[in-house]
């Protein structure tokens, strides 16, 4: 059911270069819009980008070292064994789908996800939840490698350690490839940028494609009177829940009076002393200007505003 291509001693620029070929299963989440950190714009971004460096933050770095270790978790809780694969798996039916998995586990027809979460992610896991895009994540290995079932395991970091079993879902399978296959197709290969989602991803990428703005350029705005006019009801009722939200706040602290903490049943509510160092720019500028000169920084970014006509 899939084809394989070793990966073993590929440096990392050539497996960020072939993970540009098809759509992995860090991908899937984002593209079904389940994925906190990314969004389909951004894979987008990243498949059809020329770019095939990739910015290697240290939760990826430690997310990878710590990979043997949460294997090993995985094999003393379970009593399993299980083995690198050192491949990239390419679904035969459909090519554009491809998996680079952690582990396979020998004598079983399975796969293993290793995470690691921090602790203020803990909540994400608990009562044997799993995150959604990790879930559609292991989905996508299943419907790649054929596999009947994949477990997924995490080290909470300085708390906990959890693993569970994902069985394959046919139905969910088939409405994963038709999403993936329609994303492939109407959007990687016709070159398409894919709706937004309103999420932070989003912004990152459409303010990365349109930096600047020619100036004194200007087009006629055709066909979003509605949705500016949405824009503007949400925008007054956004701030009306505010004013409610603060409101709840105050009468809280009226209730709190000095006291640093309010505890019942349910909640925790800490209203404590803060210390807040700032630098006094204006002062600096006024009595040093040379050396406020000396430390400016200009970034330039895009201002984006509504106003009524």
């Amino acid at each position: 059911m899939a084809t394989m291509e070793s990966t073993l001693g590929m440096s990392r620029k050539e497996w960020l270069k072939l993970r540009k070929t098809g759509i992995g299963g860090s991908d899937a989440g984002a593209i079904c819009g389940l994925n906190p950190y990314s969004s389909s714009m951004s894979v987008f971004r990243d498949k059809t980008g020329t770019d095939i460096e990739e910015e290697d933050k240290e939760s990826m770095r430690q997310g990878r070292d710590l990979e043997d270790y949460v294997a090993q978790r995985f094999m003393e809780a379970t009593g399993f064994k299980v083995s690198r694969s050192n491949k990239m798996y390419r679904n035969e039916k459909y090519p554009f789908m491809i998996a680079d998995v952690d582990r396979m586990v020998v004598g079983q027809d399975a796969g293993l996800e290793c995470k690691t979460a921090s602790a203020y992610n803990a909540d994400k896991w608990k009562n044997g939840e799993i995150p959604p895009h990790y879930l559609i994540q292991c989905c996508h290995y299943m419907a790649v490698t054929g596999k009947k079932e994949w477990y997924i395991a995490v080290v909470v970091l300085g708390q906990d350690f959890k693993y569970a079993k994902i069985t394959r879902d046919e139905e969910m399978i088939r409405n994963l490839i038709a999403i993936e296959s329609r994303f492939w197709n109407d959007n990687i290969l016709s070159g398409v940028m894919p709706e937004p989602d309103g999420s932070k991803a989003c912004d990152e990428v459409l303010e990365e494609y349109f930096k600047t703005a020619r100036k004194d350029s200007a087009i006629s705005l055709i066909g979003f009177d509605d949705k500016l006019k949405r824009r503007i009801e949400l925008g007054e009722l956004i701030g009306k829940l505010e004013q409610e939200q603060k409101q709840i706040d105050q009468e809280i602290k009226l209730y709190m009076k000095d006291n640093e903490l309010a505890v019942s049943e349910h909640y925790r509510v800490s209203w404590s002393n803060v210390e807040t160092t700032r630098l006094d720019t204006k002062r600096i500028k006024v009595e040093h200007p040379e050396i406020y000169q000396d430390f400016l920084n200009v970034t330039e970014s895009r201002r984006f505003t509504v106003k009524a006509a």
